[in-house]
């Protein structure tokens, strides 16, 4: 199928995962992918994979799933190490019916035990290595059953035992029910369990099929986003079908980042907001590394004026552009904008973008009665087909947050006369007298070159604490940073930490309210 019958095919019938590789395969079986890392549930399988093989991987997975004794409508909780055979055993989990649920290898114990209890007997899908850390949860109590990618473990099935299980026919989920089950980044608590569908799965590749579609021809994507997250299966299922090579990358050191831009040359990325914090220094390296990237794309979190600047200056591809692109779990992309080489440096931070056609649509509600302005910003509320079905058994707090077709994302901003959405903060990160957290640390950084990261966070008496990482940590020059900040009278002295230090989720985001609670005891014990 052509590109736009396949995706106006899955507009109408939705996005199956389990049928992704097979119908990648049969538009061009040789497609590429290259890992960075080998499959812990494939050893031999190799680093270097065309589609037609992982079609053919996926397909023997879902037959060992099978021989397992996972059947349709059954939940899977995959909770592994870090490994893109998390896309692999999700597909062949849908390629059988069952329900993949995602969760993410930074999860601690306790937290992957109420999980499951809140699954009501999920099969769990593991390593050795995580199920030495779950040693104290009763796997046996709240688990139909246990299946382990490889070795062998008392009570549990080993995948690798099942090899050569007879291939099954796919089964696929009906339009409208769970296909997918991925959780929240948990910053404000226990993680929410984020349900999608064949039907939001589908609608949520329109934004990014159009940006795919502006390349004119085919080049290597590299992909360093979370293996558990919604946005790794649509990000998978686009370059594939638009027959892209790609580049899957696990390691996020900047030297070694380095060499594989340099190796595999990709023309178009994404990655997580704060592993390209992490890599700006590479815009120095004397090799290049992004000197072939002509599209950046991100998501997840909010991105500095700064690093798209100093990226966007780095490629050598004539008319790169930076495409930010906001939205969460419950409604995928929302809203999104470019940018450009010579005008990234003066961006509002705080612009996220406008609503693309035929995709989301965005409002700005009162919170107070007034019209929501940028002096008085109101509630963010998104309608489309893209949205989550529910938060699996939580449909209460779901819709808390759901008024017939719009959902309150917890953002709050306001909108142009033009129709440009401005995100200020997170409801809940709100400081007393501080128009916006994220503004203070999009100008800051801009203004302080040596400051790899910024987070502005409410101390003991909400009054607004920057806390800032340097490069090599070295000590904070505070007349510097005194003359930066005079713009921001609000603000109190400066806490510097270790970049590893920072609390954060399994996309990197920073814990922020995990954050201010540590700094809040510690500036407490200080007076």
């Amino acid at each position: 199928m052509k590109g736009s019958v396949i995706h106006s095919s899955i507009r109408k019938d939705g996005l199956h995962l389990g049928l992704v590789p097979q119908l990648a395969a049969a538009r061009n079986a040789s497609t590429l992918l290259t890992l960075d890392h080998d499959l812990d549930v494939l050893p031999d399988a190799g680093r270097r994979l065309t589609v037609a093989q992982i079609a053919g991987h996926v397909d023997d997975l879902a037959g060992r799933l099978w021989a397992a004794g996972v059947r349709p409508g059954e939940h899977v909780a995959i909770y592994k190490s870090a490994n893109f055979d998390v896309w692999v055993l999700a597909s062949a989990t849908s390629r059988i019916g069952a329900v993949p649920v995602l969760l993410s290898p930074a999860l601690d114990a306790a937290t992957i035990g109420a999980l499951l209890g809140r699954l009501e007997q999920p099969n769990l899908l593991t390593d050795d290595r995580k199920l030495d850390e779950l040693a104290d949860v009763p796997l046996a109590d709240l688990t139909r059953r246990v299946l382990t990618v490889a070795g062998g473990r008392p009570g549990a099935v080993s995948l690798a035992d099942l090899a050569g299980a007879p291939r099954v026919e796919p089964v696929s989920r009906q339009f409208d029910e769970a296909a997918m089950i991925t959780h929240t980044s948990g910053t404000t608590g226990l993680p929410k369990l984020v349900v999608h569908t064949p039907e939001t799965m589908g609608a949520r590749l329109t934004p990014q099929w159009r940006l795919l579609s502006l390349m004119r021809k085919r080049e290597t994507v590299a992909i360093h986003i979370s293996f558990v997250h919604s946005r790794m299966f649509a990000a998978m299922a686009l370059a594939l079908f638009f027959e892209m090579p790609v580049l899957l990358m696990r390691e996020s050191d900047p030297e070694r980042v380095a060499e594989l831009f340099l190796e595999n040359r990709p023309g178009f990325i994404e990655v997580l907001p704060n592993s390209l914090m992490e890599w700006e220094r590479l815009t120095e390296d004397r090799r290049k590394p992004f000197a072939s990237i002509k599209y950046f794309s991100t998501t997840f979190d909010a991105i500095h004026p700064r690093t798209m600047s100093r990226l966007l200056r780095s490629s050598e591809r004539r008319g790169a552009l930076f495409f930010q692109i906001y939205g969460q779990s419950e409604v995928g992309p929302a809203v999104g904008r470019p940018y450009f080489r010579n005008s990234a440096h003066r961006a509002n931070g705080r612009c996220v973008g406008w609503a693309m056609p035929g995709c989301a649509r965005i409002r700005v509600v009162s919170r107070d009665g007034k019209r929501p302005s940028e002096s008085n910003p109101g509630y963010i509320e998104v309608a489309w087909p893209g949205l989550a079905k529910t938060y699996f058994a939580e449909q209460d707090r779901y819709d808390t947050n759901r008024t017939d077709e719009w959902w309150r994302t917890g953002d709050v901003g306001y909108r142009t006369k033009l129709g440009c959405l401005h995100m200020f903060d997170r409801e809940v990160d709100m400081i007393p007298g501080l128009r916006s957290a994220l503004e203070v640390e999009d100008v800051m950084l801009g203004a302080l070159d040596e400051l790899t990261e910024l987070v502005v966070v409410p101390g003991p008496n909400s009054e607004p604490v920057p806390v800032i990482c340097t490069e090599d940590d070295r000590p904070l020059d505070l007349d510097r940073w005194r003359s930066a900040a005079a713009r921001f009278p609000q603000l109190a002295e400066p806490i510097q930490l270790p970049q590893a230090e920072l609390p954060r989720t399994g996309t990197l985001k920073v814990q922020r309210i995990a954050l201010a609670r540590r700094l809040q005891g510690e500036l407490e014990k200080r007076s």
